[in-house]
């Protein structure tokens, strides 16, 4: 029973900071589509701005997740054109773009690095205590 509850809790919350970063994203939509702004200047607001609102706090399903970024991804960089036909790009496009940069990596890096900040504290310290017993 805790675990199906648990599991509720962890997809609700999982739409929600999905909810949150669509609604960030809707609100910079004219910067998104617009050309006078480079691409690398979107991603550097993607990643500063919407990003965190997604995993801020993230126990989250990783497909989703991915899902949702590719989705952001499409509008930066927008649609190819190959032989006067134009369709989106996929995924491993948008990921070799990205540099192998997504939001599942940057998660496991915030993990890390919260992991490297408690392992530095003071033993006599209270976060220290509950991660090593």
């Amino acid at each position: 029973m805790f675990i199906l509850l648990r599991s509720f809790y962890i997809e609700k919350e999982v739409k929600e900071r999905i909810a949150l970063g669509r609604k960030a994203c809707y609100a910079k939509q004219k910067f998104s589509k617009s050309r006078l702004v480079t691409n690398s200047s979107k991603l550097k607001l993607y990643r500063t701005l919407i990003r965190p609102i997604v995993t801020n706090a993230s126990e989250t399903t990783i497909h989703k997740l991915l899902v949702f970024e590719r989705n952001i991804l499409r509008r930066i960089f927008g649609p190819t054109k190959e032989n006067q036909i134009w369709r989106i790009k996929t995924n491993e496009e948008l990921d070799k773009l990205i540099k192998h940069k997504n939001i599942v990596n940057y998660i496991k890096v915030q993990r890390l690095r919260q992991f490297g900040h408690v392992q530095r504290m003071p033993d006599t310290r209270t976060v220290k205590k509950i991660f090593n017993p």
